[in-house]
């Protein structure tokens, strides 16, 4: 068995293990970080996320309760969800990190249809002005933090680059942008550009498990995300809004999921 399988047995695992320790039914769970993105490294942690549904009585409650489950990163392993009336509360403000979550190319588990019902109402509920703010806030943080100076972080340039091409797929396409960097790259990097050369070699690089800690800063990146931060930052307030959001089909749907798991009694 591969490392990588021995992994995907552990994950599933402690979803089972979680299962039975909180009382809860998982209905979803995904990658979450670098590896879905498509840049791991060869030491990155798994980065589980997953949406879980309580018993019936569990919601009939004038309390408000704890609505995460978290548990200690060990082992590679990051592992934590959302309760799912968390998640749908959520969903209805067009939250990127979920609908990542729900396009995630690596898939733990999925039971039930709650994960396809949520997906068939992302249309209604996705916001191009909330997301591209969402993904700028991330750009210009990572890149105030880690790409100042001639000496940078150099493996921070991915964390720069995904939102901000993230931010130029969603004023191209006008939906949520794929998960995967090379996605986001082949549609949205100039074909044959120095840009491009520059990024596949880094890319190639970190795949390799080659040490990028501090280096030179990549001046054609460096040049490339300026303008374009600048440039989104200006476009951002000019995205539309989400439509109104479909409240009476997210109830539908949060009540179809407990009956689908717990039955109708």
């Amino acid at each position: 068995m591969t490392k990588t399988n021995e992994m995907h047995a552990e994950i599933l695992r402690e979803l089972q293990t979680i299962e039975k320790a909180e009382q809860v039914r998982i209905l979803y769970a995904c990658e979450s970080g670098s590896r879905a993105w498509g840049f791991p490294s060869k030491d990155s942690d798994y980065d589980v996320r997953f949406i879980y549904v309580r018993p019936m009585e569990w919601y009939l409650s004038i309390m408000d309760k704890r609505d995460v489950i978290e548990r200690p990163i060990s082992n590679m392993l990051d592992i934590n969800g959302w309760d799912l009336r968390k998640a749908l509360r959520l969903f209805r403000k067009s939250n990127p990190p979920l609908l990542e979550w729900l396009q995630s190319p690596i898939v733990y588990h999925m039971k039930y249809t709650t994960a396809d019902q949520i997906r068939s109402l992302s249309p209604l509920t996705f916001s191009p002005k909330s997301c591209m703010y969402h993904y700028l806030h991330m750009a210009k943080g990572n890149y105030r933090d880690y790409l100042q100076g001639e000496q940078v972080k150099i493996k921070k340039y991915f964390y720069v680059l995904r939102p901000i091409l993230a931010c130029g797929w969603i004023e191209q396409f006008h939906t949520m942008p794929p998960i995967e960097f090379e996605q986001l790259v082949t549609a949205l990097v100039p074909k044959e550009s120095e840009l491009l050369t520059v990024i596949e070699q880094l890319l190639k690089r970190k795949r390799a498990g080659d040490e990028l800690d501090y280096e030179p800063k990549l001046r054609v990146i460096n040049d490339f995300l300026e303008e374009r931060i600048a440039y989104f930052e200006q476009r951002a307030a000019g995205q539309r809004q989400a439509e109104d959001s479909p409240d009476d089909r997210l109830d539908e749907l949060f009540r179809s999921a407990l009956y689908e798991v717990w039955g109708s009694t």
